[in-house]
Parts: structure tokens; C-alpha cells; sequence
């Protein structure tokens, strides 16, 4: 279970705006081995977290480089899992490490998504020169991605901007920060983003999680209606905020569990600018 909220416009009026303020929660085993964010890549221009699950290594739920290729996963909640499916953190780091573009991408991952369980994927080619381009498919709706809009989205664990009450919920809180994000000092916004993110109020009764989590008992359905989870052994391990404004600096702050203590944390910031 992870939730991502972001809002983007290519070409924001004003000098103070952000073309893009993004805020996400990677929900995870607290046992599943993994990287916290880092540079890497041929030429160190991949900035993500990396899984180190046997046998799912170097894939990843979010990342971004620095010639503007930026994407985040979530995964679909479905009754069963197959087992024998490909490894859906593969998806964002194939599209991070090649120079297909995040549409034409996506076309292509949405001929093969039957090879996979269920997932949502959000592409972004993020150029100040041309200007930025979303683009979202998720392999249990449509069959062709879409090239998003400017606005403010929302993506949980069903499809983008599906209802739920903690993505309505959480969806507020977030466009109520970024309504401030002009005014506010940048890492004021980061803090109070952060705060979004780490927002535990279970957000019941839903009857859409229920409907689509039927085979899953209701305990642990209640556990997942919050933008923050906290489960015995699995939840929220890792929150991330991007910010990219309006000449292309981006800032890319982490805070990550450390050592599967949710009382525990660090935090991570890593700043450059588009080459792009």
C-alpha cells in the first residue's frame, strides 16, 4: 500500500511557483531489504531508492534523473498475487535508465501489463526547455495511457484519483500546503508536506477500499485506511517530497525508518538542477 499526491503546471506564472510539488509514502514490510535514495546510475544521474528483495534487486517505486525522467509506482490491491509475475519495481527503473519518452513509454508497458500484478504508473518527461510532460497507465483500467493535465492528482492503491476516503482525505491536507507553497520558506513546505504524509487518522468506515479489498479481513482493511499505514511488522517506512521550480532546481528530500523502529527516522535532502 503506498499513496502519492502531486501537482503539477508546466508553466507557472509566477517566478515563486513550482512546476512540480509532489509528496509520496512507500508502504512496506519492514523486514524487506532495501536502499535509501542515492545517486546512481552510468553517470550518477538516477536519484531513487532501490529494493534489495532476493530476486527483485535494483527496482524501485520512485525516481527521478537529472535530465528530467521522473516515475512513481503503486501497487494495485487485488485479492491474490501471482506469485510467478514480473517484479513491478522493474517498470520505473527500465523507464529511468532509457531514453524512450514517458508516453511512448507507457504505450509499451501497457501491451505488456498482463505480465505483471496489479499497478499504477505515473511517467513524467520534465524539460524546462519544452516544457513538462505526465503521462499515467494503470493495468487494471484503461488500455492506453493518458497524458495528464495540469492540476493536483491523487494515487493510491486503485486507480488515479479513485475515491477512497483517505486519498480524498489525505488530498486535501496536501492541497491545503501547496495553496501556501509560494508564500512559505521552502523547507517550511517540505515540513509541513512531511506532515501530510505521516497523517495516521484511519479514515473509516470506506465502503470502496472494502469493496475492492473483499477477500482481505476487515482488521487489516482498517489498518490500510489512512495515508499513513502502521501494521505489526509493515506499513510506512519512507516518505519523499520532490520540488522542481519554475528554472528547474529540484529538491529531493527523504525520510526513511531506520531500523524497523517507526519511532526512528532520518532524513536526506539531495538538490540539483534539470539538465534538460
Amino acid at each position: 500500500m503506498c499513496i502519492i499526491f502531486f501537482k503539477f503546471d508546466p508553466r507557472p506564472v509566477s517566478k515563486n511557483a513550482y512546476r512540480l510539488i509532489l509528496a509520496a509514502n512507500r508502504d512496506e514490510f519492514y523486514n524487506r531489504p532495501s536502499k535509501s535514495a542515492d545517486f546512481w546510475g552510468s553517470n550518477n544521474e538516477i536519484l531513487s531508492g532501490l529494493d534489495m528483495e532476493e530476486g527483485k534487486e535494483g527496482g524501485t517505486w520512485l525516481g527521478i534523473t537529472t535530465h528530467g525522467k521522473l516515475a512513481a509506482l503503486t501497487n494495485y490491491l487485488q485479492p491474490q498475487l501471482d506469485r510467478k509475475a514480473r517484479g513491478r519495481g522493474e517498470l520505473v527503473t527500465h523507464f529511468l535508465t532509457t531514453e524512450v519518452d514517458s508516453l511512448s513509454y507507457l504505450k509499451k508497458i501497457s501491451v505488456e501489463g498482463h505480465l505483471y500484478n496489479g499497478f499504477n504508473l505515473v511517467a513524467a518527461d520534465l524539460s524546462t526547455a519544452r516544457g513538462d510532460v505526465i503521462c499515467y497507465y494503470g493495468n487494471r483500467g484503461e488500455p492506453e495511457p493518458i497524458v495528464l493535465t495540469p492540476g493536483v492528482y491523487g494515487l493510491s492503491n486503485a486507480l488515479l484519483d479513485t475515491p477512497w476516503r483517505k486519498l480524498c482525505f489525505g488530498k486535501r491536507l496536501f492541497q491545503e500546503a501547496v495553496a501556501q507553497s509560494q508564500v512559505l520558506p521552502k523547507d517550511v513546505l517540505v515540513a509541513q508536506l512531511l506532515d501530510v504524509l505521516s497523517n495516521e487518522e484511519a479514515q473509516l468506515p470506506d465502503p470502496a477500499i472494502e469493496d475492492q479489498g473483499q477477500e482481505y479481513v476487515q482488521p487489516i482493511l482498517n489498518k490500510y485506511a489512512a495515508v499513513c499505514v502502521r501494521c505489526p511488522g509493515y506499513g510506512t517506512r519512507t516518505n519523499t517530497i520532490i520540488l522542481v521550480d519554475a528554472d528547474g532546481h529540484v529538491t529531493f528530500t527523504e525520510r526513511s525508518m531506520l531500523d524497523k523502529d517507526p519511532s526512528r527516522w532520518e532524513t536526506s535532502t539531495h538538490e540539483f538542477t534539470l539538465q534538460s
